[in-house]
């Protein structure tokens, strides 16, 4: 039990140190760690500062903030400097219970009142709290209210009398870890203070996850366990930090603008806006007042000023994805402002400073556009300063399950689904041209199509695989005579195809072009075609 006769004594700070001396006192107490009020411990290379101040009687020790020092172990191994705050109103319990946490390695603070415990955590921290119940003033039931509003995540634990039990179960109720009845036992404190620390621990550890999982919303498909991934991760943590320009290419589908989102995310710029924008999804005209703004009357229905995609994006990133696709003439005034880190708004000549990261995609090799004179060099070279390649499914493999069961989790809203060994060897074994995206869709698909809660192979559509039946030889041949069988007209089934091309590629008309087969210029034409029979128009012919 605790007792004054019982308390193991407290060796020197010096680990050459002899036992406590023939006059009762610790020698330790006569050197205590010298810092200021609101600093605890932190460095367990620290054993004793060189010009302690003076020693205060015990009857005088009433400060909020006592540290003791931090003693190292035979061979200079620190003890463990996790700090406990310890309240009570009792000097002579304080003191034992402060021997027997420093004896145990632990770095001690103390308080006599709930009042002077909280006036210590206005310039400093502890790690657990460990408090009378019964105090003057204020009581540990408040000073355990207080604590779980100013530091929720520090663990509280309770000492009471044989008499206040019920008072300590409703301080358990009200947040408290543990409590201990006294008089205790050394080793029953020490396991409560274990206990109390690892809960702390597993309660940090799943904050941060919790902050991960925040900050990567949109992770989803940049997942793998891949060598290529992996140095894809390793690459991630080395620019987060920096600000210079990034470029991605990869085939589409890779998940290019997750990996953007990443940067951003786990960056230093992660407070500031992330600014996507798609350089094929609009005219030239209109793309280029969208990222450097307008000026009122700059042209025709110019009614308002604008402000462009750079100056939203002040301080955070700004995301050009299909940059190979920007007009030629763009491409000039991007390079100006790479250079300048100014912007100037169509129809003005005022230019704003602008701080934005800028990271690019593309789905082309720029190089051979730059041999063919679609994309300029200077421009290349401001945007590859670090260049990172995403690699397609079939470079990676082994990746596909993990992705497939990471669609099935965020589709399906959490675990009620599985896929049994053969679902999951034909996803393996299928070429994914559409990469990430195309995978997604058919885990979907599947999804929609099964009757259990197991995903079968049967469930598992991909594009072109030949049928069950062998009839018509293709799932291609198979649609194509379902839309006879339906009376589908040739203007509605284009339609109908254009329209499921685009909301596979997420409005993203250079990618739902590579899904029809044909080039932007051509989906823009059979658009415009389509417009103009709606409106009753007669449909002109096409050139190819």
């Amino acid at each position: 039990m605790i007792a004054s006769s019982g308390i193991h004594p407290l060796g020197e700070c010096n680990p050459g140190a002899g036992p406590r001396a023939a006059s009762g006192r610790n020698p330790s107490r006569e050197r205590p760690l010298h810092a200021p009020p609101g600093a605890r411990p932190r460095d367990p290379s620290v054993v004793l500062d060189p010009s302690p101040p003076p020693r205060l009687p015990r009857h005088g020790r009433t400060l909020a903030w006592h540290a003791r020092c931090i003693r190292t172990r035979p061979g200079g191994r620190p003890l463990d400097p996790r700090t406990v705050l310890v309240v009570d109103d009792d000097t002579l319990l304080l003191d034992m219970v402060e021997d027997l946490l420093a004896d145990a390695g632990y770095a001690v603070a103390r308080a006599s009142s709930g009042t002077e415990a909280l006036a210590y955590f206005e310039g400093a921290e502890a790690d657990v709290v460990l408090t009378d119940l019964m105090m003057p003033g204020m009581d540990g039931i408040e000073l355990l209210s207080r604590l779980r509003s100013l530091r929720p995540e520090t663990p509280v634990i309770i000492m009471t009398g044989q008499g206040t039990i019920d008072s300590a179960v409703e301080a358990m109720r009200g947040g408290a870890l543990d409590f201990v009845t006294k008089p205790f036992a050394s080793g029953t404190l020490l396991l409560a203070l274990e206990r109390a620390f690892e809960r702390r621990a597993l309660e940090e550890e799943n904050r941060r996850l919790r902050s991960v999982v925040e900050r990567t919303a949109s992770f989803g498909e940049l997942v793998g366990k891949s060598s290529a991934m992996n140095e894809i991760y390793s690459l991630l943590r080395k620019i987060s930090a920096n600000r210079s320009n990034v470029l991605i290419t990869g085939e589409s589908g890779t998940g290019k603008e997750v990996v953007a989102r990443t940067i951003h995310v786990t960056g230093t710029r992660a407070d500031k806006p992330f600014v996507p924008i798609n350089c094929t999804a609009m005219p030239e005209g209109l793309l280029e007042s969208e990222l450097f703004g307008h000026v009122r009357g700059a042209f025709t229905g110019a009614h308002t000023a604008k402000k462009g995609l750079f100056e939203t994006a002040q301080g955070g990133t700004l995301f050009l994805d299909e940059i190979g696709d920007m007009p030629p003439a763009l491409q000039g005034k991007l390079l100006r402002v790479l250079q300048d880190r100014e912007v100037r708004p169509v129809g003005g000549t005022q230019a704003t400073k602008v701080d934005v990261r800028i990271i690019a995609a593309t789905n082309q090799d720029l190089e051979t556009a730059i041999e063919e004179g679609r994309f300029r060099n200077d421009l290349y070279y401001r945007l590859n300063v670090i260049p990172i390649r995403i690699p397609p499914l079939r470079e990676r493999r082994e990746d596909i399950p993990l992705l497939a069961e990471a669609f099935l989790r965020k589709h399906a809203g959490g675990d009620r689904y599985r896929f049994t060994e053969p679902a999951t060897r034909k996803l393996m074994q299928a070429p994914w041209p559409g990469n990430a995206r195309e995978l997604e869709n058919c885990i979907e698909r599947a999804l929609a199509l099964t009757d259990s809660h197991e995903i079968t192979s049967n469930d598992i559509l991909i594009s072109n695989e030949p049928t069950r039946s062998g009839a018509g030889g293709s799932l291609h041949d198979q649609l194509l005579k379902m839309a006879l069988e339906c009376r589908i007209s040739a203007h509605d089934l284009t339609e109908s195809y254009i329209d499921a091309a685009l909301e596979a590629a997420h409005g993203r008309k250079s990618e739902a072009a590579r899904i029809l087969g044909m080039n932007r210029r051509t989906l823009y034409r059979r658009e415009e075609r389509l417009a103009r029979h709606a409106a009753g128009g007669s449909a002109s012919s096409e050139e190819e």
